[in-house]
């Protein structure tokens, strides 16, 4: 079993409780009944949104996460300022220096294209994201073959261009529009989907 959630924006990829902030959303409020052997694949950010992916398949966490295997992840970002060419280029070569728990790690190319528009399938976010009328901000996709921890923030940052909201839109070529969820809602997820998933 694969299920598919769009997470909504301040809610914890996983089921249990933080226990120093017991305030916090987890996966257990939402309408999710599921055998207790389904857990994330991987995580999404308390403050970020988008696709998360469940299985009750053990195999499945080495497949989608090990970094041998290059996992395709697709995500939408809004940041502050207006990337450039030169800016760009900055994730397609590859190199970029994060820091990542106290250790410097130097990204892999990623793709990165600026878009005109925020894209059409997006929902709006509650709360809004806050911005600053004297900076400009910009919709930018970044497709990463690789997760540390909170990467694209880092990656963004690095590059000058601070993240303001950031949603996982797709993995493999399996892209969250087609699924067609609102944030909160979950769908299992069809051989073809699968196959989708794992695509190179």
């Amino acid at each position: 079993m694969i299920i598919a959630l769009n997470k909504p924006y301040l809610m914890l990829s996983q089921f249990n409780p933080n226990p120093e902030k017991d305030d916090q959303l987890t996966l257990r409020d939402l309408p999710i009944e599921v055998p207790n052997s389904v857990v994330p694949l991987g995580r999404l950010d308390y403050d970020s949104e988008g696709l998360l992916l469940l299985s009750d398949e053990s195999d499945l966490d080495q497949k989608l996460l090990h970094p041998r295997n290059e996992h395709r992840r697709r995500y939408h970002v809004l940041v502050e300022g207006e990337p450039q060419a030169d800016d760009l280029a900055k994730f397609h070569q590859g190199g970029l220096q994060i820091r990542v728990s106290g250790k410097s790690h130097a990204c892999k190319p990623a793709r990165a294209r600026v878009l005109k528009e925020e894209p059409s399938f997006l929902w709006e976010r509650t709360p809004a994201v806050r911005t600053r009328k004297t900076i400009v901000d910009t919709w930018m996709m970044l497709e990463l073959r690789e997760g540390k921890n909170r990467q694209v923030r880092r990656m963004t940052a690095a590059a000058g261009f601070p993240t303001l909201r950031l949603v996982r839109t797709g993995m493999g070529s399996m892209s969250l529009d087609s699924l067609n969820l609102k944030p909160g809602e979950w769908v299992e997820l069809t051989e073809e989907h699968r196959k989708q998933i794992f695509a190179r």
